[in-house]
């Protein structure tokens, strides 16, 4: 499973205190029912989620700060993988860590969760027990990573319009589209102008992405996160031609077919 530690860094918690929300929020009467688009299904929302648990860091940082905190119960599938941020740890506050990696359905019960927040190898595994299907007839919605579509549906190469999309479609679910609006306005104006900073290369610096593992080092391919992150910075991953989200990299590939 590929890890992005920090999708756009700790901007992602700081940016929420310079978001002014207006004056005069849409009411839930007014918002509700929505349909948002998440992977290949068509998920209905009938009124805000009151009981959400998100896996994952990047995604409960997505949840943060988007100011959803008193909309959680918990999140899951963070100290089992890593050691939490100080900045996110200060972010959770006292919601609890209902379970260290992916949780089971009882889990998810016990809590009275009503909104999951995960992905395809973030948290839910094709087949496994918890998915859209088998938490819907326990009435638990579930929004889809946007860059984990890869593993059950034809999908491009990972961008930075995954995030925006799923902080879009956060906005939509929770009420909150104007702050939602503005962050990915934020983002897009911050990286512009970084972009527009970056002095001009012959070639595009070459980068392996580590994630994890000895004597086959985990990392990212074509399809995951970690990539449009090079990109945007003016570099090239090297195994870009590895049309995965992540990979487990064998010694003789990455000392032959990927050194370009």
């Amino acid at each position: 499973m590929t890890k992005v530690h920090s999708i756009l860094g700790s901007s992602l918690l700081l940016l929420t205190s310079t978001v002014t929300l207006p004056a005069f929020a849409e009411t839930d009467a007014q918002h509700y029912p929505i349909d948002v688009q998440s992977c290949n299904r068509t998920v209905t929302f009938n009124q805000q989620p009151k009981a959400a648990v998100s896996n994952d860091v990047n995604l409960t940082e997505m949840m943060l700060v988007l100011g959803l905190q008193d909309k959680m119960v918990g999140v899951t599938g963070i100290s089992g993988w890593k050691t939490l941020d100080p900045i996110l740890r200060e972010g959770i506050g006292e919601l609890p860590e209902l379970s260290p990696k992916y949780p089971s359905k009882e889990v998810l019960l016990g809590a009275d969760t009503d909104f999951y927040f995960a992905g395809w190898n973030y948290g839910m595994k094709v087949g496994g027990g918890v998915t859209p299907d088998t938490l819907a007839p326990l009435g638990i919605k579930t929004y889809e990573l946007t860059e984990s579509c890869t593993h059950i549906m034809q999908k491009t190469k990972a961008s930075m319009d995954d995030l925006y999309v799923d902080l879009l479609n956060l906005g939509r679910i929770f009420n909150v589209e104007d702050r939602a609006n503005q962050l990915v306005e934020n983002y897009k104006e911050q990286l512009q102008a970084f972009t527009n900073d970056l002095t001009p290369l012959a070639k595009p610096i070459k980068v392996f992405v580590y994630d994890s593992g000895q004597e086959q080092p985990f990392t990212s391919g074509a399809k995951g996160m970690p990539t449009a992150l090079i990109e945007a910075a003016g570099g090239t991953n090297i195994i870009d031609d590895v049309q995965k989200v992540g990979h487990k990299l064998t010694g003789s590939q990455l000392s032959t077919e990927h050194q370009r």
